[in-house]
């Protein structure tokens, strides 16, 4: 199984202007760690999910929508003292987003670990986790301690950290807070732009800086068109899409890509330092294509 933690929301998407040059709005689920697990589930893995929404119509949604999906939602904490997070999604004409939030607080900042079922974990081989729950305390508390849990039991942790400027108060602050992740993480997925933010270097560079400064075992750089880099300690390589698409909204597409990556691995029976350069060429072009295709619709859980 593959649990993760953290966001459950509700992404407004842009689909049209009205006469006035206002975007149109739809409401469909989302939240990283959400989006991943579906493709997980895609793939024919088990998949579960810790977190919080709010006792709301939005927040029953998004716990059906994943119980629907065949995700575990025993986990998700629903309170009737917050509200669900909304994300509103823009989109410009190649299908690129800008988000703004409705969340101070959002119900998933404010999960604290004691609510946090960590049998979800025991019972995982891949822990998930993004940099969205280190925005806010008790959230980013309450992951920390779940990610010390799990390295206690020796799970396999992944990490996407996912930046999005609105939600810290300073790209210093991100950097600081995003930067913590890596240092639990066996999985590292970050596109590009974030591996230039977070260590101004070449992607390649980035990707060695992780492997030998944190120690972490598989760093896959997303691309957009250009496909993915990834590279262990045996082997480093490129690859693209099998396919060619027309966006229409590139929301939840790196999530895609990194749970069925998961996926994958879990499948391969292999710690991901261990995956040969056939395999994660395999792996990457899969992942590639599946987020690819993704992009060709709207929202994150398709």
């Amino acid at each position: 199984m593959i649990c993760a933690i953290g966001e459950l929301l509700i992404d407004f998407i842009q689909k049209d202007k009205n006469e006035f040059g206002y975007p149109v709005l739809s409401a469909v689920p989302g939240g990283a760690p959400a989006n991943f697990l579906v493709a997980v589930k895609k793939e024919g893995v088990d998949a579960s999910f810790i977190g919080k929404v709010g006792k709301d119509a939005f927040g029953a949604l998004l716990k059906k929508t994943l119980f629907e999906k065949g995700i575990n939602v025993s986990g998700v904490i629903e309170d009737c003292s917050v509200f669900t997070t909304l994300a509103f999604v823009t989109l410009d004409e190649k299908g690129e987003r800008s988000f703004s939030f409705s969340r101070k607080p959002g119900a998933d900042t404010c999960l604290n670990f004691e609510e946090t079922d960590l049998s979800l974990i025991d019972r995982s081989i891949i822990f998930h986790f993004g940099s969205l729950s280190f925005t806010a305390a008790p959230s980013k508390t309450a992951v920390i301690k779940a990610l010390e849990y799990a390295k206690s039991k020796n799970k396999i942790i992944s990490y996407d950290p996912n930046y999005r400027p609105s939600l810290w108060e300073s790209e210093e602050k991100a950097k600081e807070n995003m930067l913590l992740g890596f240092n639990f993480s066996d999985i590292v997925k970050l596109s590009i732009e974030e591996s230039e933010f977070l260590f101004g270097k070449a992607f390649e560079e980035a990707a060695d800086f992780l492997i030998d400064e944190y120690g972490v075992s598989l760093v896959f750089v997303t691309m957009g068109e250009k496909g993915c880099y990834y590279k262990n300690r045996n082997c480093s390589g490129t690859v693209k899409s099998e396919i060619k698409v027309t966006p229409v909204d590139t929301t939840g597409a790196g999530d895609i890509f990194g749970g069925t990556a998961a996926a994958m691995i879990l499948k391969s029976g292999k710690h991901p330092k261990d995956l040969t350069k056939e395999e994660l060429h395999n792996i990457a072009a899969k992942a590639c294509t599946v987020a690819s295709l993704s992009t060709e619709q709207h929202g994150g859980m398709v």
